[in-house]
């Protein structure tokens, strides 16, 4: 059947597109597609030296899409299970599946419409080849994102990242800052009554008709965390029995897939498996939020410094994003040394901005943000230091 498919491409469709065809300007639309469904036919040039491997750049992209569908799925369930709690409503679990699902799939159709519409427009303008880039970004936009968001604001957080998060710095591969992240941050600064509150986090939560029950509240742990030292509540305004176990299973408020650490830890095990994702920056990473957490447990001067270090780890969105963000390829540092220190460092950034900031207590944006403009300095100095130490030993071996 797909060689059916590939032959009526080549011999039908293709031709319209080829040189002194009728869409030849279209091609690079229908180069993507082609790729996107099939292995590509073409190479690179024979001049220099190539790295031989069975799997393309779209293929690594959809890996990381698979990585993060145990994450998505768990958020619409979760989106429908926290609407039911907060409104005291009884439900089966299809029933909270199927109600999330209506939520979270416009979410993601929009972003990749507006991302990809743009990604075509400036493919057909340069006369290049759509970049595959956006496959990620088109997923992680919705997912870091809160349920209630309007879809018009999506896509304007989706073009805007793009569009100046990386067109402008010359297309994939070229871009200093994490597309999704730039989408977010955009969002966070010009619509901040949809990035923040109660309401935004559970499904139906801006609909004024929506009836929730006495005491219901849709505060994410990190909001609570401000306010109080111990003991959080669920959306029915129920302490919970194991907040560490509801948070790392993600049972709790929050965006669209940066609730579930278990999830989000399959996807982590797919791309460790596969080679994609950086062990060292995960890893590093994990570390400088522990050791920031405990250093505030030591201080303990408000509620928020005295949460438990290993709670920093499974509230907001910080699992989420050291794996699918900070291990951005493009983005991150690209030395082994300098990998350490960029995911220590966003590790720290990130809990010391979510205890100083009680306005904005999800921190892990901003310090991905920062390193990604420092990952180039970082590197730099890792180099440096490298020569000169190589240096050293060449003389010292001259002199011996």
């Amino acid at each position: 059947m797909s060689n059916a498919i590939h032959k009526f491409l080549e011999n039908t469709v293709k031709p319209n597109f080829d040189e002194g065809g009728k869409l030849a300007k279209y091609l690079p639309a229908y180069d993507a597609l082609e790729t996107f469904l099939f292995v590509p036919g073409h190479t690179t040039n024979g001049k220099g030296s190539h790295i031989r491997d069975g799997i393309d750049m779209k293929r690594t992209m959809i890996m990381v899409v698979l990585a993060m569908v145990p994450a998505l799925l768990f958020g619409m369930w979760n989106t429908g299970y926290q609407h039911f709690l907060a409104t005291g409503e009884a439900y089966t679990f299809m029933d909270a599946f199927f109600y999330g699902a209506l939520k979270i799939l416009p979410l993601v159709v929009v972003s990749y419409a507006a991302g990809l519409g743009v990604e075509f427009v400036f493919a057909i303008i340069n006369k290049h080849q759509v970049a595959e880039g956006f496959l990620v970004s088109g997923m992680l936009i919705p997912l870091c994102l809160p349920v209630e968001i309007p879809l018009w604001m999506v896509a304007a957080a989706t073009i805007f990242a793009v569009i100046i998060g990386k067109e402008v710095f010359g297309g994939t591969g070229m871009n200093i800052l994490n597309v999704a992240l730039t989408a977010r941050a955009f969002l966070f600064f010009a619509y901040p009554t949809w990035m923040s509150g109660d309401k935004v986090w559970i499904g139906g939560g801006m609909d004024e008709s929506v009836a929730y029950a006495d005491g219901s509240t849709g505060a994410t742990l990190l909001a609570q965390a401000t306010e109080r030292s111990s003991g959080f509540v669920d959306a029915a305004g129920v302490a919970y029995t194991d907040t560490f176990m509801s948070s790392f299973l993600g049972l709790i408020p929050g965006s669209v897939g940066e609730t579930s650490t278990l999830a989000i830890m399959i996807g982590a095990a797919i791309l460790l498996i596969t080679g994609i994702g950086s062990w060292k920056i995960m890893f590093s990473g994990v570390l400088g939020a522990y050791v920031m957490g405990l250093l505030f447990n030591l201080w303990g001067a408000n509620p928020f410094m005295e949460v438990p270090a290993h709670m920093h780890l499974v509230i907001g969105g910080f699992a989420f994003g050291i794996v699918f963000m900070a291990t951005d390829p493009v983005s991150a540092a690209q030395t082994s040394t300098g990998k350490y220190i960029y995911g220590f460092l966003i590790g720290i950034l990130g809990i010391m901005i979510r205890v100083f900031n009680p306005a904005y207590p999800e921190g892990i944006m901003l310090a991905i943000l920062f390193m990604n403009v420092m990952a180039p300095l970082i590197d730099h100095y890792v180099l440096e230091s490298n020569i000169k130490r190589r240096q050293k030993r060449t003389t010292m071996a001259v002199a011996a």
